[in-house]
């Protein structure tokens, strides 16, 4: 609910007294020289977005509690030596929202296409910001916004851009991210995008739901100790002695829709009195994968909207389902993160789910 205005009317000599988008540059760490922007919503949520990895989203809160997962090394500045093979894990921050592509999602691969590594380049690719609009409530205005471009470009190839705006409403506890992918080469480029969002203790914790409806499969090499039909795996696990390492289950989803188009998934930590949702374009992003990586110290579950499951560029193109975009052709992208804290709004969310169409 948006704050009302009554409340701080003539009261107010700065907007950042009630919320609003303040950059810096950290200084000390892996991380020294990386451009970050602190959005505070005003409404319990606050996030660090990380302007020099493609602006994705690293810590969150909601009041006292972290919603991400932040791996061992948090925020590192962008190497794009790490582009190849398995190396992209090592600046791997974790955070609320990571983007992997914008030409390949999934694991190292070669073949007379080129060479591509784990999840592609564009979370290295640093942004050039093109605008910040604070708010002014004093004046009636409580969006605010930073919007970039990043550029996966090489001479004499493929030339991609990601125009990234992310938003909210001061006094609502939400994200908004659209995302416009263009190709403004003059040859087609393959597509393919994935938002690897990964939530963390203590929103995710042992016996939380994880929310979505649709058909899945269990991802190819899974155990399968998880991701099975006499199992519950919609419920966040204790930490696992076979996740150390490289442990791990995903599954698949074909995921549900309502009738307006959109996806519904999420985290409902009851303990918390705590949701957050994350909805998204069925005919954008029509493949949801649920990653379960339950390791001590490593304690990680992510839902992942795609256009594609992580499964590389070759199969896709050899399934037929690789986007070629066209020289000047574009697409929209768009997903909404938000935190619900009332049993109202928390019921809400489960009908949404409930009541989603299977295709």
């Amino acid at each position: 609910m948006a704050i009302q205005k009554q409340a701080w009317e003539h009261k107010l000599s700065n907007h950042l007294q009630l919320g609003g988008i303040e950059t810096a540059v950290l200084d000390n760490g892996p991380g020294r020289g990386t451009r970050i922007a602190w959005i505070n919503t005003g409404a319990g949520l606050r996030y660090k977005v990380v302007i020099d990895r493609a602006m994705d989203i690293a810590d969150a809160f909601f009041n006292q509690h972290s919603l991400a997962w932040i791996s061992h090394g948090g925020v590192t500045a962008p190497q794009r030596l790490t582009d190849k093979g398995l190396d992209w894990l090592q600046t791997f921050g974790g955070g609320l929202m990571t983007t992997c592509g914008l030409s390949h999602v999934g694991g190292p691969e070669s073949d007379e296409y080129g060479e591509r590594g784990l999840h592609g380049p564009i979370s290295n690719t640093p942004a050039e910001i093109v605008s910040i609009i604070q708010p002014d409530p004093v004046n009636g205005q409580m969006e605010m916004s930073i919007t970039g471009i990043m550029r996966q470009v090489q001479a004499l190839g493929p030339q991609l851009l990601l125009k990234r705006t992310i938003s909210g409403t001061l006094g609502e506890a939400g994200i908004r991210v659209h995302d416009e992918v263009i190709n403004s080469g003059n040859t087609t480029a393959p597509h393919m995008l994935l938002y690897h969002f990964n939530f963390g203790w203590p929103l995710v914790n042992e016996g939380a739901d994880i929310c979505w409806e649709g058909d899945w499969r269990s991802r190819a090499g899974n155990p399968d100790h998880i991701f099975r039909q006499d199992n519950n795996y919609k419920k966040c696990l204790a930490p696992l002695d076979s996740h150390a390492g490289g442990g791990e289950e995903a599954a698949i989803i074909d995921v549900a829709a309502n009738a307006n188009g959109w996806c519904t998934c999420g985290v409902h930590n009851a303990a918390l009195g705590l949701a957050l949702s994350l909805r998204f374009k069925k005919q954008q992003l029509p493949v949801l994968t649920n990653w379960q990586h339950w390791g001590k110290g490593e304690y990680v579950m992510g839902l992942e909207p795609g256009t594609h499951p992580p499964t590389g560029q070759a199969l896709a193109r050899k399934e037929g389902t690789l986007i070629q975009l066209a020289p000047g052709e574009r697409r929209h992208y768009e997903l909404q993160v938000d935190l619900l804290h009332t049993p109202a709004a928390i019921q809400q969310f489960k009908t949404d789910l409930s009541t989603s169409i299977h295709y």
